[in-house]
């Protein structure tokens, strides 16, 4: 079953936006640090002011996700650690796929065993997996889409919990039918619930970035009216936001086939409207951050002038 976090809607926290941004646009080839000026320009954008942007990022500084590190302009900032590189790289893998589940696919199961003197160790890979989208056979026995096996192998040795399970593959021969089992396994309601809440959100602000018409220079053909370029900025605040919101979803729904799972499932919908926001608005957004981490580089080379002399 996946974490009690993850089956209750998005809440876009300081600490949350600002690990979406650096997913988004902030891995350069070169891993240059996002400037501690930028972070609080483009987090003011969404609401954010600048001391929580200062208190969220000292707690990723804490966890080993961000490290202090000057800009290529001098400015004092933050860059990726390499474990928050592998994270947000392996969550491209999950968030930016869209795969085509089969029944025949099969499925990964997850056998644990933790001493007692280790619980610790317990709760951290129930965690672990629940936070990869497993479900839950029976305790101390997880259960996912096959498809998720590398990603599981990664993560526990990762975090060197590998020695307390052993990872099978297989199929479901009964006794139960396989979609009765999976709602077992799987809190497909509250599942359900996720995809209608981001749908809800969601929806309207894809239908009004579509009802605005295509970028200029992109018509798609004649008879067709050309628009101006989507702003830039309230591209970057929506973009945002829906991939904040978006990227939770593919941990705790496992992507089951359809076959698989209740009729008039939200999942695939609420899949194609997140695809279709990014297409539209990641690179509007990408433009706008670009701009913003410019000026403010232009800003601070600027020479400061002398003030008034004293008398």
């Amino acid at each position: 079953m996946a974490e009690a976090h993850l089956l209750r809607p998005a809440q876009h926290t300081p600490r949350s936006l600002i690990v979406t941004l650096y997913g988004a646009y902030g891995r350069t080839a070169a891993g240059a640090a996002l400037a501690v000026a930028e972070l609080i320009r483009l987090m003011d954008a969404l609401g954010v002011d600048a001391p929580s942007v200062r208190s969220s990022v000292s707690r990723l500084k804490r966890r080993g996700l961000l490290v202090p590190e000057r800009t290529p302009g001098g400015a004092a900032g933050y860059a990726l650690s390499r474990e928050a590189r592998e994270l947000l790289d392996d969550g491209d893998e999950r968030i930016l796929a869209r795969p085509e589940p089969r029944p025949g696919d099969g499925w990964v199961l997850a056998v644990f065993s933790v001493p007692e003197a280790e619980r610790n160790k317990r709760h951290l890979l129930r965690s672990r997996l629940g936070g990869l989208g497993f479900g839950t056979v029976a305790p101390g026995v997880w259960v996912a889409p096959d498809r998720f096996r590398d990603e599981a192998l990664r993560t526990l040795r990762r975090l060197g919990l590998d020695p307390y399970v052993d990872l099978f593959h297989g199929e479901h021969l009964g006794f139960t039918p396989t979609a009765d089992a999976v709602a077992r396994w799987w809190d497909l309601d509250a599942l359900a619930r996720l995809h209608t809440e981001f749908l809800r959100v969601q929806e309207p602000v894809l239908r009004s970035w579509e009802e605005r018409g295509v970028p200029e220079g992109q018509d798609g053909g004649e008879g067709r009216e050309a628009r101006r370029d989507p702003p830039a900025a309230q591209a970057y605040r929506d973009h945002l936001l829906a991939l904040d919101s978006w990227r939770r979803l593919p941990y705790a729904d496992p992507g089951l086939p359809p076959a698989l799972l209740p009729r008039r499932w939200p999942g695939a919908r609420s899949a194609d409207v997140f695809f279709r926001l990014h297409a539209l608005l990641r690179e509007p957004a990408l433009s706008h951050v670009r701009e913003v981490r410019s000026g403010l580089a232009e800003q601070a080379a600027r020479p400061r002038r002398p003030g008034p002399a004293a008398d």
